[in-house]
């Protein structure tokens, strides 16, 4: 490699490294080795603005931003809140029958919407009712936080490294439907049972605390009627046209803001309140981790890691899928998956080539970075926000007491994933 690919080297994994460990803010890093890249010419305003191959994904950035809109809007309505208390006289105040009503719930949304959207909204929410019932919330948002991931990986839109994935490999959301949804059906299920045997033992039930929650009347908690029908509906037409794709021809990002400025357009929200709740400094990573990733990109970087990889497997891809699989998933749980998918997609997309088109490939990356974020309290951006909105509200869930449940739930989704994998796509 040339003296420039090395810098280049250099200043990614520097970057790569305060953002594992925190030392800086991520979107500080991501922006600093992106002006980085620019400054030493490693890539330029045309690749890292224009270029399809090595430059910033705007159908990622859009996707997200559109979404980000409709869920703001979404909000607004108190739906969300009704779900809880929902689910807490659904459970009749039996803390454990409500963590695994909150789990589904959380899930589901996951897929729907996306993972760090939902446990901002769904987290805040639990608190609330954990004071009710007179238990620690720690463990309902560490199952909360787990839950999203795992649900999060069914649909393009769950998990962001999904979006970076779907882009980089001409991917539709149908795609992920017919061969994620399945096993995170079976993975969620397991986790249910994982949820019982690491907190279920540990909850009491109060009968005096859940009396009060079956006097609570969820049907107060929706603020807006009109907005939450508008809302509802809106969203019930994105999703269809994600799945219809293959017969509209429109991008999942072109359907999200034409879902977002129609919900923005028809209802009485204004377009102050339609975007305060997008996450701006989520969207700058993003294009900052882009451009510093493009940069490996324009220097030849990527190139010969791909020319390396396709080398070791070329012909096997057993050995291919599974060795991605493993060690996405260990990865993942070092460092945040969005960075460590957005690195690996231009070379797993050289895989795919080289192994005649084997989308396995894919899946592999896809479950090996969604589940080995569950590891580590940094593994993944919904952990992190989970532990801020923990830490905010008085509950603080250290680095290990997160990790040490993570792990488990790690290891036991991973090493289920591979036999699916195996069996569906290589037998």
């Amino acid at each position: 490699m040339s003296v420039l690919s090395w810098i280049s080297v250099a200043v990614f994994l520097a970057a790569y490294a305060l953002i594992a460990t925190e030392k800086m803010h991520r979107v500080a890093a991501a922006l600093g080795g992106a002006g980085i890249m620019l400054l030493i010419h490693a890539t330029d305003a045309g690749a890292a603005f224009f270029s399809e191959h090595s430059g910033i994904d705007w159908n990622v950035i859009f996707l997200l931003l559109g979404m980000m809109i409709i869920v703001g809007v979404l909000k607004q309505t108190g739906v969300f809140e009704y779900l809880a208390i929902w689910a807490a006289k659904r459970a009749r105040g039996r803390p454990f029958r409500l963590m695994v009503l909150l789990v589904l719930i959380t899930a589901v949304a996951s897929a729907l919407l996306d993972n760090v959207t939902t446990v901002l909204l769904i987290a805040p929410v639990t608190f609330l009712v954990c004071e009710r019932l007179a238990v620690n919330a720690a463990p309902f948002l560490i199952a909360e936080a787990l839950a999203s991931n795992i649900g999060g990986a069914a649909t393009l839109i769950g998990d962001p490294p999904n979006i970076i994935i779907a882009s980089r490999g001409g991917l539709n959301f149908n795609d992920f439907l017919i061969h994620m949804a399945p096993m995170v059906i079976v993975l969620m299920a397991v986790f249910v049972g994982l949820c019982w045997l690491m907190f279920g033992r540990s909850f009491r039930y109060d009968p005096e605390r859940a009396g009060e929650i079956m006097a609570l009347d969820e049907r107060e908690a929706i603020a807006d009627r009109r907005l939450l029908w508008q809302s509802l509906a809106v969203l019930a037409l994105v999703m269809a046209a994600f799945v219809l794709h293959p017969v509209l021809h429109y991008e999942p990002s072109v359907v999200a803001l034409l879902g977002a400025g129609v919900l923005v357009a028809a209802t009485k929200v204004t377009t102050e309140q339609a975007i305060a709740e997008v996450e701006w400094p989520t969207l700058v990573f993003f294009a900052g981790l882009f451009v510093m990733v493009g940069a490996l990109v324009e220097t030849g970087v990527i190139g010969q890691l791909s020319e390396a990889a396709v080398a070791a497997t070329s012909g096997r891809p057993e050995l291919a899928t599974l060795g991605l699989l493993g060690v996405s998933g260990v990865l993942s749980a070092i460092v945040d998956n969005i960075p460590y998918v957005a690195t690996m997609s231009p070379i797993v997309e050289e895989l795919v080539r080289a192994n005649g088109g084997q989308q396995v490939l894919w899946w592999a990356l896809a479950f090996g970075a969604d589940l080995g974020g569950n590891a580590t309290a940094v593994g993944a951006a919904a952990n992190v926000v989970v532990l801020g909105i923990a830490a905010r509200n008085g509950t603080p869930i250290s680095f290990w007491q997160f990790t040490k449940y993570g792990l488990i739930v790690t290891v036991v989704t991973v090493t289920l994933v591979a036999p699916y994998l195996w069996l569906r796509y290589l037998v």
